[in-house]
């Protein structure tokens, strides 16, 4: 029986990171305030849809201090578009007001503190320390979840678990990088429905790549 062959983290990074260098966050934002409130509101939306609606949020509440004293109805009727909107509005709004009360308006740069804050968890908290603090961060999100899974490096449907198996896999300096690569990898490559094996810069590790191309060949 033929055993199927796991590629290292290392080499996959090797290859993707140069072929999606500085990848970053698709969400549009001025500062640390509004990536917290966009990614909070990217929960189970696209950042495409996200960025339609956050340009009029941000202009009515600029900062923590102005969204902090919001109308639960105001802040619902702007971020409606993004899905869930009452519980995104409540959890932005209560967000702003622990910002306030606790770090003086500003957001906070470890994981503890910031997964402390409401509708905010792990992954949040990653991108949050990565981009705005340059501290490493794995941030797992359905896209490096599903194509850490595929190659292999992080066998799992949890993100929890996604994130320390990755982060014993690589260097906490190349944590960062890893995960945008596999983030934008998985969006326009290693697609949930359909992923572009015969395209893939990577199919030669992959060990799903063969499952996915013999499926297309029998359509």
């Amino acid at each position: 029986m033929e055993t199927t062959t796991i590629p290292s983290a290392r080499t996959v990074f090797d290859v993707l990171v140069p072929i999606w260098p500085n990848a970053g966050s698709a969400l549009a934002y001025r500062n640390c305030f509004e990536l917290l409130v966009s990614v909070i509101l990217s929960a189970q939306c696209t950042d495409e849809q996200v960025n339609k609606a956050t340009p009029a949020l941000f202009a009515a509440y600029p900062d923590a201090r102005s969204l902090a004293g919001a109308g639960r109805a105001d802040v619902e009727a702007l971020v409606r578009t993004t899905g869930f909107y009452r519980a995104k509005a409540a959890n932005i709004i209560a967000t702003a007001r622990m910002l306030v009360d606790e770090y003086d308006g500003s957001v906070p740069d470890t994981i503890e503190e910031l997964t402390r804050l409401p509708g905010v968890g792990r992954k949040t908290a990653n991108l949050i320390v990565s981009v705005c603090y340059g501290k490493p961060g794995i941030v797992v999100d359905t896209h490096v979840l599903r194509t850490a899974r595929r190659l292999g490096l992080a066998p799992t449907d949890d993100p929890a678990r996604s994130e320390r198996m990755l982060g014993a896999a690589l260097p906490e300096s190349m944590w960062t990088a890893f995960s945008y690569a596999l983030n934008r990898h998985g969006k326009h490559v290693c697609r949930a429905r359909k992923p572009l094996c015969a395209f893939c810069q990577v199919a030669s590790l992959c060990p799903s790549a063969e499952d996915f191309l013999s499926a297309a060949c029998l359509k």
